[in-house]
């Protein structure tokens, strides 16, 4: 093999597996790029319980409840739509409350319950989360507090 074709195979193979690292890491940040998941498409997009992921949605109202002696805290995310028990042992945010946007970060386990390791809240009285904001205007029963009435 000539010096000028050996030269010209390593430049393709070279590229070729340039062009497969690229691919790996652009498919990687494919499937971490959405903030969170809704209680609506969790158990669609959850492959593995040791897949952490987050939920994103509403505090349902009447669902928070507390474990007597402990810190266990156990309540259920909503879009409306559906809903998922989540189970948090820990302090909850001081903005947490029933009827509020909320992020938990976790593990969806295969009998269907959410367990928490962190929990965000919203931080003042006009924030959600713009993922949950969306989803409940395609379902027509969020309207932003800052737009005219119909």
């Amino acid at each position: 093999m000539k010096r000028k074709h050996r030269r010209l195979f390593f430049i393709g193979t070279g590229m070729a597996l340039l062009s497969v690292a690229v691919g790996l890491v652009l498919n990687a940040f494919e499937e971490n790029l959405v903030f969170f998941y809704s209680p609506s498409e969790i158990a669609d997009k959850v492959r593995s319980p040791q897949q952490r992921v987050r939920l994103g949605g509403l505090v349902e109202e009447g669902s928070v409840a507390s474990v007597q002696g402990s810190m266990e805290v156990t309540f259920r995310v909503t879009d409306l739509n559906a809903s998922v028990p989540v189970v948090y042992s820990g302090i909850l945010p001081d903005l947490f409350k029933e009827g509020q946007g909320v992020v938990c970060e976790g593990y969806y386990r295969a009998n269907g319950v959410f367990e928490a390791q962190n929990v965000l809240a919203k931080h003042d009285e006009n924030y959600m989360p713009p993922e949950v904001a969306e989803a409940l205007k395609k379902q027509g029963v969020w309207r932003d507090p800052k737009e005219a009435p119909p």
